[in-house]
């Protein structure tokens, strides 16, 4: 959910924007070992836990204020950075470009660093940190800023590209955590405030509403991701990415994620309710195992239907008017191995009606890997059922379900 690196940059200029601030990238590379965690991970601690059980009023005239100042001290600045190996560019291969070096090749800059800046909050008093995955992906270093100016050296002990969700420990302890809300309760039109550092503006606060729930990844034009996300009009800009979205009492409903590029007030952010239960498999095993059926699919749609039925390209006819169109399960996935076909439309899952493709997403989602799914087609006009067992989504494959 703006922006994780140059290449980052290209490839989604057209699409959501991540909330990350690129920074001025130095030319020497810098020391250090990579930040992942490979150490044996502890049962997860309690998290989110509240020095104080009163909850803010959403009768408070000023309540805005009143989040901030009990909230800002545990949102925090992660400064990261990282070392890429540079290559020599192409041209200089070239037989015509090289004779006017006499053969030689000019030297080219061994490595360089890029440095970001993002958002996260503290959830836990002993040093435990949310924060989006592309704001610390491939992170050589991780510095965390407090509020009240203390630096920390930061650990990555687990991030999920699939959620962009990611864990944060830092070595200290007695820290002024968030409090967490339920994000499943939101509904549009209530108040949204957002605390961050966009633009380098450290403990900024921003408000607006709750514009809408459940915007598919789809809708957010980041078809890679798995999240239903909250739509919010509250400001939120580059140096935002991994900072807390809050409702009227204070509590954290949201990670700020993603802007639409170009446009104004379509902001978007990670439900709290899922980056809470992504980060607790982080915590304890350092990974996330998400389930799949290694399809490519498409909400069927009446013109959708008409193209595929007057395209030769195609190869297959579709009889239905309402479902999932699969377009190809990929070769030895647990789609293919369970019978599913291209062409095939998915009209139900486990005797549940599906009509979208984030439907769809949702319910192998909140699956188990192992676990059979019932899934009714309409195959060349003819209902049938076929079984499939999700698997563990393979980390190289990206835009399936």
């Amino acid at each position: 959910m703006p922006n994780r690196n140059a290449q980052h940059n290209q490839n989604w200029k057209k699409s959501a924007v991540y909330l990350m601030l690129p920074l001025v990238g130095a030319s020497t590379a810098l020391a250090g070992n990579r930040l992942l965690s490979s150490d044996v991970l502890q049962p997860p601690p309690a998290i989110a836990q509240s020095r104080t059980s009163t909850i803010l009023s959403g009768a408070d005239a000023n309540f805005i204020a009143t989040a901030a100042e009990r909230v800002g001290p545990a949102v925090v600045r992660i400064d990261s950075s990282r070392t890429v190996q540079s290559r020599v560019p192409a041209i200089f291969n070239d037989p015509f470009f090289r004779q006017f070096f006499g053969g030689q090749v000019p030297n080219a800059p061994s490595s360089r660093v890029e440095r970001g800046t993002g958002s996260g909050f503290i959830i836990n008093a002993d040093g435990l940190i949310l924060t989006n995955a592309h704001v610390v992906n491939g992170a050589d270093s991780v510095n965390v800023v407090l509020k009240d100016g203390r630096e920390l050296r930061g650990k990555v002990i687990g991030q999920d590209p699939l959620t962009d969700v990611a864990v944060v420990r830092v070595q200290a302890s007695n820290l002024p955590v968030v409090t967490l809300g339920n994000s499943e309760a939101l509904k549009p039109g209530e108040w949204a405030i957002a605390i961050g550092n966009p633009l380098g503006l450290d403990n900024t606060v921003t408000a607006g509403i709750i514009s809408a729930t459940g915007r598919s990844s789809a809708e957010v034009r980041v078809a890679d991701k798995r999240v239903s996300f909250i739509q919010t009009d509250a400001a939120i800009n580059p140096g935002n990415s991994g900072g807390p979205l809050l409702n009227q009492r204070g509590e954290v409903i949201g990670m700020n994620t993603a802007i639409i590029g170009g446009a104004q007030g379509l902001g978007f952010a990670i439900p709290i309710n899922t980056a809470q239960r992504i980060s607790q498999q982080l915590i304890s095993k350092g990974r996330v195992d998400h389930p799949y059926l290694g399809i490519q699919m498409r909400t069927l749609t009446p013109a959708l239907k008409q193209q595929i039925n007057s395209s030769r390209e195609a190869g297959f006819q579709v009889q239905a008017d309402r479902g999932v169109v699969v377009f190809r399960a990929l070769p030895n996935s647990p789609a293919a191995r369970g019978g599913l076909r291209t062409g095939d439309v998915i009209q139900k899952i486990n005797g549940q009606t599906v009509t979208t493709d984030s439907q769809v997403q949702q319910i192998v989602e909140s699956s188990s890997i192992g676990n059979s799914l019932q899934v009714e087609v309409n195959r060349g006009g003819r209902a049938t059922t076929v079984a499939i067992q999700p698997g563990a989504f393979p980390t190289q494959t990206a835009q399936t379900e």
